[in-house]
């Protein structure tokens, strides 16, 4: 659980189902040579100029949600924490709750705990998170000691950062996150299947744009579910993604991923809402709920919410 391939010289069918069923078709360079089915508001917007293969592209390339998680690197801001590990019926078995605070001050980053409450057996006696989803956790959102001359630019997508495992593995979480459709190198047996851009993996998909409000913000709603019998044979059981129909940039997105294998296996759902905070987009809430397990480690089943103000 990396690398993109532009496909070129294909044909895109702009499918609308009402009374009767409508097709345009359009010679051109687009990543899709399979049907997408579209709302009649986008089938009207095509027709007054909305360019569908532009939008395609955007949807495959965009860098503007990555950029609202980067730019948590250089910004002040609270968060509420809330994380629960589950047992196999579903019973709280240990958590945390916490409030904290970064702040940003003379091209640096610390982090102030505000209050913090833990249940069960969080921790390990030494201090360190027992559950290896609570320490990807505090790599990817808590600031220890003081960290300097970071920024929030970004460039194509994604880089990996620092070494070892948490590391490692948190650079393919934002493969994930932020470049869906990537293929991502270094998880054994899956392949391109994560890489739903590409031919062998698209066509096991429907893809649907729509036109919806999201907390009344007008959007673009791009949606791939997995075609009825491929369900077993994808990792995106879901990916819908709403694009503010002003600038593009995205309001929100939600992920369902699961793949098994005879070493692991996960099931994860995500749902990500931003924010426009001047002019800045950034993650405003958080929530996840995974249910994995890697031959070497137990299985742990986590859900967590996180808020953060700016």
């Amino acid at each position: 659980m990396q690398e993109y391939t532009m496909l070129k010289y294909l044909f895109i069918f702009l499918c609308l189902f009402n009374t009767t069923t409508l097709f345009a078709q359009q010679k051109d360079s687009s990543i899709f040579s399979l049907p997408i089915k579209m709302d009649e508001v986008v089938v009207t917007a095509v027709r007054k100029g909305f360019d569908v293969n532009a939008f395609i592209k955007r949807v495959k390339n965009d860098t503007t949600f990555y950029k609202a998680f980067r730019s948590l690197r250089v910004l002040t801001f609270s968060a509420v924490n809330d994380i629960k590990v589950l047992d196999e019926k579903g019973h709280v078995k240990a958590s945390l709750y916490s409030r904290t605070k970064q702040h940003v001050a003379n091209g640096c980053r610390t982090m102030q705990v505000l209050d913090e409450k833990t249940t069960g057996n969080f921790y390990k006696r030494n201090g360190d998170y027992r559950y290896y989803t609570a320490e990807l956790y505090a790599y990817l959102f808590f600031t220890k000691g003081k960290i300097c001359n970071e920024n929030d630019i970004v460039g194509s997508g994604p880089v990996k950062t620092g070494t070892g495992m948490v590391a490692n593995n948190s650079y393919k979480l934002k493969q994930l996150m932020f470049n869906p459709g990537s293929k991502v190198a270094g998880v054994p047996f899956m392949g391109d299947k994560a890489a739903i851009f590409e031919p062998g993996v698209a066509k096991l998909y429907d893809f649907k744009l729509s036109s919806d409000e999201y907390n009344g913000e007008a959007c673009y709603v791009f949606k791939a579910l997995p075609k009825k019998g491929y369900e077993d044979d994808v990792v995106y059981n879901e990916l819908t993604t709403w694009f503010r129909k002003s600038d593009y940039s995205i309001v929100a997105r939600t992920y369902s991923l699961s793949y098994r294998t005879v070493v692991y296996d996960f099931d994860v759902h995500m749902k990500v809402l931003t924010i426009q905070v001047g002019k800045k987009l950034l993650p405003s809430r958080i929530e996840y709920d995974g249910n994995w397990h890697v031959f070497t480690k137990g299985r742990e089943r986590v859900k967590f919410v996180t808020l953060l103000s700016y």
